[in-house]
């Protein structure tokens, strides 16, 4: 892993299972499958659930300061503490909560890389117990918002106002607009395409078979395929921006992109938004295809 622009931000697979008693780490799993944790994890790691812990319950939103110091405190992390995220799905989730930790100003924060089927590939130990952890006090040093991407500066992008890049994560069927969302997902759109100019690179292109990250050169030449370089301040989206903190991750971290931003507003507010202006190559081709579907 060494190769990776920062390569302090993972850990091997076997370095974690032989840290699984350090007293500063703090393993966190955090899951697709919210039901995983339950079934078997790394033992002393704490999970949470993405959908009631790591999102606001009431409107849509991160959760707030107040809430995510409740969070670290009770799951034993201080701000002194090294957290280690792992999970299913080539480390979706985990992810998303390493992009909100660092968006609240965690210092110390880490992948483990492969996740949780790297971990139950090679039959490391796991444990259905919960976690005996002592709660700790955490206390929200800042907030780093160039880490997070609003509206207003993917519309400024569009209207020139600024040089940037739009990279768009989501399958090739949400992204043309053949389907609104994957099967099953809730939180979705009006209408269904891309952001223009944005380019589409699928987030789980970035791993391999194992689960773990593919090499700096072969994410190096994934992105710059698309034209994506660095060079100007780059914005990932998704659907909720779940699977764009995955990109962010590998963009500013893997790769060291200087200014690299996750809109976690993502299509869902895009979708939905009056006056934003939207790519349906779906409808410009067929349109009686695209009439069809909405029907």
């Amino acid at each position: 892993m060494s190769d990776y622009k920062h390569s302090e931000v993972l850990v091997s697979t076997d370095w974690a299972a032989h840290n699984l008693n350090s007293p500063n780490l703090r393993f966190v799993e955090v899951d697709v499958d919210t039901t995983a944790y339950d079934q078997g994890h790394i033992p002393g790691a704490v999970g949470w659930n993405w959908q009631t812990q790591l999102q606001d319950n009431i409107r849509r939103d991160l959760i707030d300061e107040s809430t995510l110091e409740k969070l670290l405190s009770a799951s034993g992390i201080s701000n002194d503490s090294t957290i280690l995220l792992y999970g299913d799905n080539n480390n979706w989730f985990a992810a998303y909560a390493f992009w909100q930790l660092k968006y609240y100003g965690h210092k110390d924060v880490r992948l483990i890389n492969g996740g949780r089927k790297k971990w139950l590939e090679e039959k490391r130990p796991l444990t259905a117990d919960a976690a005996g952890i002592a709660p700790a006090s955490y206390h929200v040093s800042g907030v780093d918002e160039s880490l997070r991407a609003r509206k207003e500066e993917v519309f400024a992008i569009l209207n020139g106002r600024k040089q940037g890049q739009l990279v768009d994560v989501r399958s090739v069927d949400e992204f043309t607009g053949k389907i609104l969302a994957p099967p099953g997902l809730s939180e979705t759109a009006q209408r269904a395409g891309h952001i223009p100019q944005a380019a589409n690179i699928p987030w789980a292109q970035a791993s391999n078979e194992d689960g773990t990250f593919k090499s700096f050169e072969d994410l190096k030449k994934l992105y710059e395929s698309k034209g994506i370089t660095g060079g100007d301040e780059v914005i990932a989206y998704c659907r909720i921006g779940e699977r764009s903190s995955h990109t962010w991750f590998v963009l500013k971290y893997l790769l060291g992109f200087n200014r690299v931003r996750n809109y976690d507003g993502s299509w869902t507010e895009w979708g939905n938004l009056i006056g934003a202006p939207i790519v349906n190559e779906i409808r410009a081709a067929r349109p009686e295809l695209a009439a069809a579907a909405h029907e």
